[in-house]
Formats: structure tokens, C-alpha cells, sequence
């Protein structure tokens, strides 16, 4: 007899997801996922622009309800179709109301689906476009940590808004790289996976300010759901494995999570 799964917890305080990828769901209508979102008090959900191929899906997502709001960006698994077309593109909508960041951009060394030069260019060409329009940025750094550094480190005095540094699974330097200078870092569900401890151990170093909250759906589900697609509802799972490695009240997570997530993505800087 397989064992029961713990149902998904309800919060009095809402939640914000930060980043998933509503249009790769597939396991059931988007409609009936966002009904099981709401109803567990997702407050907002940020879907998240990786190709040409979706950009502008993205802004389509963001006008069917007003719970939805997107980024514009090219992954770096997809900058080989970087073209001025496309950056064309991303800068006359990267403002958009419903727009938040631009991203997900940034570098991927554990794939190279791209070619790394062509990788560093189109990152630098994104924070350009991010900096102009006063916009903070969804990175993307996956075995890439000193060029990440060295990359972000040109656009330190011009990229006012910062962002956050997703699905971060890097090392100790990025991390405190990117908090010491107003970053903030983006956990998942990889935070309940039991190898791993390297990530529960940047959970512990960063302050619970510079924390945002995210599902990457859908990937990377949380235990107890490791084995089916993710979504944006299993996100309470999340805030209370952040609250049991940092040893704070769920509510303190949950509170300051949301004011983070309000910080980077919805208030002036």
C-alpha cells in the first residue's frame, strides 16, 4: 500500500510565486492549476519568458488573469537565437504593465546548449536592456559562478533594480557575491531534496531578507510530491522547509518572503 501524501498546507498569510513556467505545465488543464493555486492563498504568480518561442505567450498569460504577471528574456540554453529581433522585442515590452523583470537570462556551463561566448554576450546584452529600462532581472547560473561574478560585476553601478539569482544551487562565493551586493537568492523545492544539504547550507547563510520563494514549475517538485509534475500550489511546501533550516517562525518567513517579493518585482525602487 503506497503512503499517503501530506495534503498541502493553507496559510492565513498569502504567498507569491516567484517563478514557474505556467505555459510547460501539462498534466492538467491550466485553468484547474490555477483554481488549486489560489485556494491555497497564492497571492500573485510570476511566469517566466526562456525563448523566443514564448515571449510573447508570456504577455498572452499575463492578460487572462490579473493574479498573472511575466518577465521577457532569453535563457541561456536558447542564445544562439538571440537576434536583434529579439531584442527589439524584449526592450518594447519589457515595461509592459504587466511585465515584472527581464529573464530568465544568465549562463548555463552544466548543459552548454549554447556556446559560452555567445552565453556571456547575450547575458550582457540583457542586463544592458534591464538596466536602461530600470527593470530587475530572473538570473540564471548553473557551473558558472566566476563568470557570473565577473558579468555582474560590469552593471554593479547601473542596474539599480538588481533581482534575484534563481534556483540557486551555486557555491558560497556567488552567494555572497550577490547578497553583499543587494541580490536576493530564489529556493524551490530543491531545499526538501535530501542530497541537498550544499543547498540547505546558502538557505542558512542568507538573511531571510534577501530570500525569495519559488517552485520552478514544472520542475524540481518538492518532497512530498517528488515524482509528479510540479505547480505553483505545492510553493507551501517551500516556505516551510525555509523556515525549518533557518530555525524561524513560519510566519516570519512567510511575512518577509512576501515583502521581498514585493521589494524586487512590484514596488520603485
Amino acid at each position: 500500500m503506497s503512503k499517503k501524501r501530506r495534503e498541502i498546507p493553507v496559510f492565513d498569510q498569502p504567498l507569491i510565486e516567484t517563478h514557474c513556467h505556467l505555459d510547460y505545465l501539462k498534466d492538467r488543464p491550466l485553468s484547474e492549476t490555477l483554481e488549486q493555486t489560489w485556494a491555497v492563498n497564492i497571492e500573485r504568480v510570476i511566469t517566466i519568458a526562456v525563448s523566443p518561442d514564448n515571449l510573447a505567450g508570456v504577455r498572452e498569460l499575463t492578460q487572462t488573469d490579473e493574479r498573472i504577471y511575466g518577465t521577457q528574456g532569453i535563457h541561456p540554453h536558447d542564445a544562439e537565437t538571440y537576434t536583434d529581433e529579439v531584442e527589439a522585442e524584449i526592450r518594447a515590452h519589457g515595461k509592459d504593465d504587466r511585465i515584472v523583470a527581464i529573464g530568465e537570462i544568465g549562463l548555463d556551463y552544466f548543459y552548454d546548449n549554447a556556446d559560452r561566448g555567445v552565453q556571456r554576450s547575450v547575458f550582457r546584452r540583457q542586463l544592458q536592456i534591464a538596466s536602461d529600462l530600470d527593470q530587475p532581472v530572473v538570473i540564471h547560473s548553473r557551473e558558472a559562478d566566476e563568470d557570473t561574478i565577473a558579468i555582474l560585476g560590469e552593471f554593479e553601478d547601473t542596474l539599480r533594480r538588481r533581482g534575484v539569482i534563481h534556483s540557486f544551487t551555486s557555491g558560497p562565493e556567488l552567494a555572497r557575491y550577490a547578497l553583499d551586493n543587494g541580490w536576493c537568492l530564489g529556493f524551490n523545492g530543491i531545499t526538501t531534496f535530501n542530497k541537498a544539504e550544499n543547498v540547505r547550507d546558502i538557505v542558512r547563510m542568507a538573511p531571510i531578507d534577501q530570500i525569495l520563494l519559488e517552485t520552478d514549475a514544472p520542475f524540481l517538485t518538492p518532497v512530498p510530491y517528488r515524482g509528479r509534475e510540479n505547480a505553483p500550489f505545492y510553493l507551501p511546501f517551500v516556505a516551510e522547509q525555509i523556515s525549518a533550516v533557518k530555525d524561524l517562525a513560519l510566519e516570519e518567513v512567510l511575512n518577509q518572503t512576501y515583502r521581498n517579493s514585493l521589494r524586487v518585482f512590484f514596488e520603485s525602487p
